[in-house]
């Protein structure tokens, strides 16, 4: 039998490991639109959690976190973040923002000196929406890097010295880099390792008790093996890559649940005051007026004309999706252990179905 028909009856047929505050029928609808996705997109193992009414109503895990031991997926099987970290860090900043230890608008180089001075002055919010200038991955080997980094300013030397892609404030070019400066601010801004900071400030307070770094080295229990596609459509293992290079950016490990709670502890104000909540779902705007699809850490669009906030991840192993619809307390978490699935659409439609489920809460929330 092959990979893939393997992978059919673990899609079809594997009962998903979850518990439910649903009603069947949406509960069915959602199932069946996770099975057909694993079958299009020949997914191993696929975790899901959801938000409706601000409050979790939903969490499970589909078809295999492990192939090769037929592993089953769970509610609470380990996962790549991927850029998802992202969010954390942006709240993290903006905490010490709303704590006036870090001005949005002062250069870098007040929290990290040692950052060399570009032609530009390049400022806390322009890393926090993307408009910093500074480079993303340059090539293959730094995607796959293998290299170890025992903290993050080493972790600056690969691309510090590296001239920026554009001015400041005049185009927006996503970077995992700048995102790994934001994390060298916080630790000196702080005195607390950046892990340290993200326990004490974010995990706890929200109840993320499975998130924490990916460490290569380290036994994490319920850990999902990591499997990419060749161009002939044949699974295998994905490619070895240590994540320490960019852990503010994309090197935390979690599961579909502790992003759940991240999110409604970002809604109710327990991370940040509402006014900074707000501010970060908010458009950015580039210096000629122009608005983006930025806020500060989270991406923006729109579902069925509703405001939604938004980060997506790829990485060796992964695909992850948080999706909030912040009026409506919708929440959708996705992560499965394929590259490069393509989450958004699904998790889009899986949105749409939870707002019929529960009518609008959030009274509170941003229209």
């Amino acid at each position: 039998m092959t990979a893939p028909r393997l992978l059919l009856i673990a899609c079809f047929w594997g009962a998903p490991l979850a518990a439910s505050h649903l009603p069947p029928a949406p509960q069915l609808e959602i199932e069946r639109l996770l099975s057909a996705e694993m079958s299009r997109a020949n997914i191993p193992g696929l975790s899901v959690a959801l938000a409706a009414g601000g409050e979790l109503v939903f969490a499970g895990g589909f078809g295999l976190a492990d192939v090769e031991n037929y592993v089953p997926a769970k509610a609470n099987t380990v996962y790549r973040t991927a850029s998802i970290a992202k969010v954390m860090t942006a709240v993290a900043t903006m905490q010490l923002v709303e704590a006036g230890k870090i001005s949005l608008d002062a250069p870098i180089q007040r929290y990290v000196p040692a950052f060399p001075a570009k032609p530009w002055p390049i400022t806390v919010r322009q890393l926090l929406n993307h408009q910093s200038g500074i480079r993303h991955y340059r090539n293959q080997e730094e995607i796959d890097s293998t290299r170890h980094f025992p903290d993050l300013l080493p972790a600056l030397r690969v691309f510090q010295n590296d001239p920026l892609v554009g001015e400041p404030g005049t185009l927006v070019r996503y970077t995992t880099y700048g995102y790994v400066l934001l994390g060298a601010a916080l630790e000196l801004v702080t005195g607390q390792r950046y892990l340290e900071y993200l326990r004490q400030h974010i995990l706890a307070p929200a109840g993320m008790e499975r998130t924490r770094q990916d460490h290569l080295f380290s036994i994490v229990p319920n850990r999902a093996r990591g499997y990419t596609l060749t161009r002939a459509g044949v699974l295998q293992n994905c490619a070895l890559a240590d994540t320490s290079n960019k852990v503010p950016g994309g090197g935390l490990l979690s599961t579909p649940e502790d992003l759940v709670r991240f999110s409604l502890a970002f809604r109710r104000g327990a991370l940040l005051r509402a006014g900074y909540v707000d501010m970060m779902m908010m458009p950015s705007k580039l210096k000629d007026g122009r608005q983006t699809a930025l806020g500060l850490g989270w991406k923006l669009t729109t579902v069925d004309g509703r405001k939604a906030v938004w980060h997506d991840g790829g990485q060796q192993g992964v695909s992850t999706i948080l999706m909030l619809l912040p009026r409506e307390g919708v929440t959708v978490a996705v992560m499965c252990n394929l590259e490069r699935a393509a989450l958004r659409d699904l998790a889009t439609r899986i949105a749409d179905i939870l707002v019929d489920v529960v009518p609008l809460h959030d009274t509170a929330a941003t229209p």
